[in-house]
């Protein structure tokens, strides 16, 4: 028996016609034999779970710097909430919900130590800029490595969905564009929670005219704006919010921005991450030989420039991985006989 099969048989049956079917996927870059359990895109699904990347998401910058406390945000929990939500509203709209826990789990691989404060000093270092998206595509089609291939080798639609989850890019695909709507609902209503708990700003401080139309708690605005999408969308071949919600919600994403990333505290810290990703930057830039030999390897048969290498392995970095990297660099040890 074929599983693989029977489930791909299943989907047409349970998705509409405007889905993306996995039976009808535009491959590989290199092609695979079948799994015959798992359709291409619970292949992906599973590849990615299981890619040292993925793990590093645990010990990377959300939002607040290393914060001191078990409940805020990492980048590995964001990815999970993007997930939750974007199957949510894939499953009620009868799009393919394996395809979009894919890209909701792979969106996020290539973000750097320090969130979009790191993003923001690669971009200004590297000479041809750095964007976080792309930087995901890379690692899973190139930085990722097994016995058997040079990244993940995922398929067409997971690494568009990828590339295109953030920014000015269109999936091609509904799942992709689900993840767009998806990651904006997650981390407008999950930084709020952690804005609040921080003492950023509080619950009353929310402008009431935006309240009033999304609701008073997280859980209530994540399924008025996860209804919105799903009510105005059901039954035919787009992903799109409600006006009135999308609006709210937008003005909402801008409220956060000037009242919390923004925020003198929040990004109090960003001076200091600055000279420590520049300093580890031009540290590296100076001698490739100080790379270490595991990730110099991977470059072996491409043509990539010393820019390539050097902001490939600083974004693959954590937090307290980039810390302890400056230290052991640039503070000088102790003597001890």
């Amino acid at each position: 028996m074929n599983l693989r099969v029977e489930r791909e048989k299943l989907e047409h049956k349970m998705f509409f016609e405007y889905a993306t079917f996995a039976d009808s996927s535009l491959g590989r870059k290199k092609e695979e034999e079948k799994c015959n359990l798992r359709t291409d895109f619970q292949r992906d699904r599973d590849r990615i779970i299981h890619s040292k990347s993925f793990r590093r998401l645990k010990h990377k910058t959300q939002v607040f710097i290393s914060p001191e406390g078990d409940h805020f945000r990492t980048r590995l929990t964001h990815t999970l909430e993007v997930s939750q939500i974007g199957r949510t509203i894939a499953r009620a709209l009868r799009l393919n919900e394996d395809l979009v826990e894919a890209i909701a789990l792979g969106h996020d691989l290539g973000h750097t130590p320090f969130g979009h404060s790191g993003e923001a000093v690669l971009n200004e270092l590297k000479s041809t800029g750095f964007i976080h998206g792309e930087q995901s595509l890379k690692v899973v089609d190139f930085l990722e490595r097994s016995d058997k291939r040079i990244g993940l080798n995922l398929t067409e639609e997971v690494r568009d969905g990828i590339l295109n989850h953030s920014g000015s890019g269109k999936a091609k695909t509904l799942e992709g564009k689900i993840i767009k709507f998806a990651d904006r609902i997650a981390y407008i209503n999950h930084d709020i929670d952690d804005a609040i708990r921080a003492g950023i700003i509080s619950e009353a401080s929310l402008p009431k005219e935006l309240t009033n139309v999304l609701g008073n708690t997280s859980s209530q605005r994540i399924n008025k704006m996860i209804n919105a999408l799903v009510e105005n969308s059901y039954g035919k071949p787009i992903v799109e919010m409600e006006e009135e919600v999308y609006q709210a919600t937008m003005e909402l994403r801008q409220y956060m921005f000037k009242n919390v990333y923004m925020d003198p505290v929040v990004k109090s810290e960003e001076i200091k991450i600055k000279r420590l990703l520049t300093e580890l930057y031009n540290f590296y830039m100076e001698d490739l030989s100080r790379i270490p030999e595991n990730h110099l390897s991977l470059y072996d048969d491409r043509n990539h420039s010393d820019e390539d290498i050097v902001s490939d392995y600083i974004a693959g970095m954590t937090d307290t991985y980039a810390k302890k990297q400056l230290k052991n660099i640039f503070i000088p040890k102790g003597w001890s006989i």
